[in-house]
């Protein structure tokens, strides 16, 4: 009898369905993940709303699974270097692994993928593509790392927004010894990008957010920032002007935004940075469009970079930062949720709930 896999499909805008989909088979060149936990990140929320991402539906949803190989084919195993019962992560993105771009490193610009973990549809064989699932299959272009298998399972799934603080702030960024980094925007990314700023080196972090983030602030204090901003409410600051005032009227060296949805951030990062620093984009904004004053580029010679997921390299950094165990990453995580409660748990992540306390938000499929 063919085992079954219960998985949640997004069928529609907030609409999430559990149903169950035959067990895959494994062969010399691909492999099954048993999924101990996926974290859940903004543009989920943004998919789940329907406000992106939406032609692909229905899909399973999860795109920053973790998890041990429950099977795996010896051509896999030889090709990844890993073996059944390994702890892996796994990347969004499966590109071809064979054109011009996959070839010098840069895979995440593959013309060529036509898969992604959390984001294929069910149609796709064998379905089971994305981490709101029991197992989930790992097709033989997957990108994917080891993480150590005695590291608390919500700590593993930081990955990937540890992954983006440091691809972001560091490598996009240019953050090292003695930078100074302004963060539009204090969730979970946001304050990864505290931890990895200030593990290269950076001399002054600040962090900006709502009134409505203030446990948040705190938390990115505790984790590294020097200096947190209110920007609305009755303790609103203006973030320009306090950004000149702690940094001499210099302004900072890098900036990055990561708010989601909202436009004067945007504008904020660029006349909070200092004549030839660096402004690096990563909030969506949902298609929305809004004019820039593009001559504030040209007369304070910025660098503005857009900042598109994450890649291998910062992965990489990023797992090393997580077994090194020296930031207490467990102030970031808030919330656990079984895979019955994924529609629950995007909607506390997005503060749709009474609950407004969410920073780091996963769905642990084993739970029930």
């Amino acid at each position: 009898m063919t085992q079954m896999v219960r998985a949640a499909v997004q069928t529609g805008p907030r609409k999430i369905e559990m149903r169950e989909f035959p067990r895959p088979q494994v062969g010399p060149d691909d492999g099954l993940l048993r999924v101990e936990a996926n974290g859940i990140c903004g543009s989920d929320v943004e998919i789940y709303r329907g406000h992106m991402g939406m032609n692909r539906n229905p899909f399973i949803p999860g795109h920053e699974p973790m998890g041990i190989i429950e099977e795996l084919g010896e051509r896999a195993a030889e090709r990844w270097s890993v073996q059944v019962g390994d702890r892996v992560a796994l990347e969004v993105i499966v590109p071809c692994r064979a054109c011009g771009d996959c070839l010098s490193g840069n895979y995440q610009a593959c013309r060529f993928r036509k898969y992604g973990h959390g984001v294929t549809g069910i149609e796709v064989a064998p379905s089971l593509w994305g981490g709101f699932a029991e197992y989930l299959y790992i097709s033989p272009t997957s990108v994917l790392h080891k993480i150590d298998k005695t590291i608390p399972v919500e700590i593993a799934a930081m990955y990937n927004p540890l992954g983006a603080g440091v691809r972001w702030a560091v490598d996009l960024g240019g953050v090292g010894l003695g930078s100074t980094l302004l963060v539009l925007g204090a969730g979970q990314r946001g304050i990864s990008a505290v931890i990895a700023a200030k593990a290269a080196g950076a001399s002054t972090v600040i962090v900006t957010g709502l009134a409505s983030d203030r446990h948040k602030l705190s938390v990115a204090r505790e984790l590294g920032a020097d200096h947190t901003i209110e920007v609305d409410g009755d303790n609103a600051q203006d973030v320009v002007e306090t950004v000149l005032d702690l940094t001499g009227g210099r302004g900072v060296d890098v900036s990055l935004e990561v708010t989601p949805m909202a436009t004067q951030p945007v504008l904020d990062a660029l006349r909070a940075t200092r004549h030839g620093g660096t402004v690096v984009l990563a909030g969506l904004k949902g298609g929305k469009e809004f004019p820039v004053p593009t001559d504030l580029f040209i007369n304070r010679a910025l660098t503005v970079k857009g900042a598109f997921g994450v890649d291998s390299s910062a992965n990489e950094k990023a797992i090393a930062l997580i077994e090194s165990g020296r930031f207490p990453l467990e102030k970031l995580h808030t919330h656990t949720f079984g895979l019955d409660e994924v529609g629950l748990a995007i909607d506390t992540l997005a503060g749709d709930t009474d609950d407004k306390s969410a920073i780091h938000v996963s769905v642990h499929p084993s739970l029930v």
